[in-house]
């Protein structure tokens, strides 16, 4: 296949394509007019790095996955690496809930100035409030 014929099926532009193949993420070989051809595997190599990035793996991740032969993508070590993605999601999940709410305390302490304290007074209140959360946390 051609890479406009990969483009098409797939959705990603010929440079990106190329760029993977700059990686060394994806093979394709040249015909005596310089045009690249690729094989079927292209396809599912591309699907793979794709589905991979939007799951979150970098480029180097993701070529630690590629299996040499795309069809045996039922690796154990894929797996392996889905689950300690999951773990790392998992993680910041927690960090950003932890986040989200010392900043909605934050923005209620801000919110409920006392009455006649000075914005300048009040900036003071609010971090010693929140050096003293962020010391227990």
């Amino acid at each position: 296949m051609l890479i406009g014929d990969i483009a098409r099926r797939t959705g990603l532009s010929a440079s990106r394509i190329r760029f993977y193949e700059t990686q060394g993420l994806l093979r394709a070989s040249r015909r005596a007019n310089g045009y690249r051809t690729y094989d079927a595997d292209a396809l599912v190599t591309l699907n793979i790095i794709t589905s991979a990035q939007d799951a979150g793996f970098t480029l180097e991740e993701v070529r630690r996955l590629l299996p040499g032969d795309p069809s045996s993508v039922h690796d154990g070590g894929l797996v392996g690496a889905l689950r300690a993605k999951l773990a790392d999601i998992r993680a910041m999940e927690r960090r950003l809930a932890r986040t989200r709410r010392r900043l909605e305390a934050l923005v209620a302490d801000i919110e409920q100035r006392p009455d006649g304290l000075s914005c300048e007074e009040n900036a003071d209140r609010i971090l010693k409030n929140f050096e003293a959360s962020a010391s227990q946390a």
